[in-house]
């Protein structure tokens, strides 16, 4: 049952084949490099937008439940560990990309919420959701996906509880500070009202994010088709003990969300990178990426964006390194 669940539902084994046969009925040769890149792009695109359309309309519809102004209450009651815990959680239930995180993040800091407690909630959200622990699945397995959602947690609550240490808050731009922090009740919504809720955000979030999938299942069938084997290994096999490194490196100035990252993670996974190599890449790409950074330089100074930047690289750094070693543990 479960071999049926991942390969079928998860991974949809059902719609590559569909794609291929689809192809070969149009003369598309699926065994030549042309004709199994295009193959892997229109399966894998097609996989993550049905995968994806279903996840953002569930999750939403959960997290109508829980609007911004509650989301402070809650977290406002709590202090230290339990705070960074829990923002990193909920971090888990909303699907933004880094760019997106950030809106939020002012808005907690404004309300008064510690650093530390925001920057949880910043670095959990675009690293790990339901969604990705769903596609992750599908293409690497429950316990590769498992473990990376586990350790993206651990890596928010440990960066946020970090700056709370290292007393942050003075480097926090002046007017987020300044700002009124709206905090009515919002009125009760009916289950209509969900439901319509939940639409409009799928439907928002699947237009925000859908070009970005797309050059990334591109970018994916390339190298799945096209990238020599021995240069990926050479690049980011266990054989180059820098490969995390460059990986890191590598993803930082890119901008893509969870969803544009997986499709080219699973294809240098396939030439033979190294586990821990793929998954600093995807963290790098989805927590670091550039254009995120330079809106996070309008909230805060450059000396806290310098310490969360190091702090994160450090940790994603840490983790590649430590899946690497343990790889063996999820083959």
């Amino acid at each position: 049952m479960w071999n049926f669940i991942q390969n079928q539902i998860l991974a949809m084994r059902w719609l590559s084949d569909l794609v291929g046969r689809a192809l070969t009925a149009c003369g598309v040769d699926t065994s030549t490099r042309l004709g199994g890149s295009l193959q892997f792009f229109f399966f894998d695109a097609t996989k993550i937008v049905i995968l994806l359309s279903t996840l953002i309309f569930v999750i939403s519809y959960i997290q109508s439940y829980f609007p911004p102004e509650r989301t402070k209450r809650i977290l406002g009651r709590m202090h230290g560990l339990a705070a960074n815990t829990a923002s990193a959680l909920l971090g888990t239930v909303t699907p933004f990309c880094s760019c997106s995180s950030i809106p939020l993040f002012i808005g907690f800091t404004s309300a008064g919420l510690p650093v530390g407690v925001t920057f949880s909630f910043l670095i959990s959200s675009p690293l790990v959701d339901l969604g990705s622990l769903i596609l992750l699945t599908g293409i690497f397995g429950a316990r590769i996906a498992a473990a990376y959602v586990a350790v993206g947690i651990v890596l928010a609550v440990a960066g946020g509880t970090a700056l709370d240490r290292l007393g942050m808050e003075k480097y926090v731009e002046p007017f987020v500070r300044s700002i009124a922090a709206a905090d009515p009740d919002s009125p009760e919504l009916t289950v209509a009202g969900r439901l319509a809720y939940a639409k409009g955000q799928m439907l928002f979030t699947l237009k925000k994010v859908f070009r970005y999938v797309l050059v990334g299942v591109g970018i994916g069938a390339l190298i799945h088709n096209w990238l020599p084997r021995e240069f990926a290994v050479r690049l980011l096999g266990s054989g180059n003990p820098l490969a995390v490194v460059a990986a890191t490196l590598l993803g930082i100035p890119m901008y893509a969300d969870i969803f544009g990252t997986i499709p080219i993670a699973e294809a240098l996974y396939a030439k033979g990178a190294g586990l821990g190599t793929v998954l600093s890449f995807m963290m790098a790409v989805t927590a670091l990426s550039l254009p995120s950074l330079v809106m996070l330089r309008q909230a805060v100074r450059p000396r806290l964006l310098a310490i969360f930047t190091g702090i994160v690289a450090l940790g994603i750094m840490a983790i590649g390194f430590g899946f690497n070693a343990c790889a063996h543990w999820f083959i």
